[in-house]
């Protein structure tokens, strides 16, 4: 009988020795290797595609001319997040990338998701979903996916009334947990201001200088409970 890999939270995750090169974000653990040049990636991909573990799409793999991102994530009917496997297979990765001589730059990680307030969110999600060519997220009636896995996520919020006051779309930008002040700082240095900080360090909530909301959000921050 085949027992499957404990599901764990990002929390755990991030508490995990010698995952230092790992952020996790939004859609799962990341980390970004720097390669200097695609035949450099290749190699990289070539040589993770051979590790012990691996499945269709995890590691979800990304190979650009200067790095090559590497995504881990559990997709099962009813789950989407990270397990014990995924702790195992990001020390193989790790230890590939540094085997073959490549540095990981955990504060190059980064995903987008858009968000969207809805009254309906069934008819709404169903609109999006035909327009963008999404599908459900595995276990979630709340959120689309691209199956290409190349485009931003959509999440749809639940209104309790009609928003006339402020949009009803803004985007949540996720960051490593230890690159959040930074990004915050930046961004209110541009022009924007902060909206609100309840919900840190797990979110904060920005605006442009015209008021079109964001939050930036951090996945398993040490300081969270």
């Amino acid at each position: 009988m085949t027992t499957e890999p404990a599901r764990i939270r990002a929390k755990q995750f991030h508490q995990t020795p010698d995952l230092v090169d790992w952020r996790v974000l939004g859609e799962g653990a990341c980390a970004y290797f720097r390669t200097g040049s695609l035949a450099a990636g290749a190699r990289l991909l070539t040589a993770l595609a051979e590790l012990p573990g691996t499945s269709p799409g995890n590691p979800d793999v990304d190979v650009r001319a200067d790095g090559v991102t590497v995504r881990l994530i559990t997709v099962e009917p009813d789950y989407y997040g990270l397990t014990e496997q995924s702790v195992e297979l990001a020390r193989a990765v790790s230890a590939t990338a540094a085997r073959l001589g490549f540095a990981a730059d955990p504060s190059a990680v980064g995903t987008a998701q858009v968000t969207v307030d809805a009254l309906d969110i069934p008819a709404v999600l169903a609109f999006w979903r035909a327009l963008l060519g999404y599908q459900n997220r595995s276990g979630s009636p709340e959120d689309l996916i691209d199956p290409r896995r190349r485009g931003a996520p959509f999440y749809f919020q639940q209104l309790d009334r009609p928003r006339t006051e402020r949009n009803c779309l803004h985007v949540d930008v996720w960051v490593p947990h230890d690159q959040a002040a930074a990004r915050i700082a930046a961004a209110l240095a541009a022009g924007g201001k902060l909206v609100s900080d309840e919900y840190a360090p797990g979110h904060w909530v920005l605006a442009d200088p015209e008021g079109n909301e964001a939050c930036v959000g951090v996945a398993g921050h040490p300081g969270q409970g």
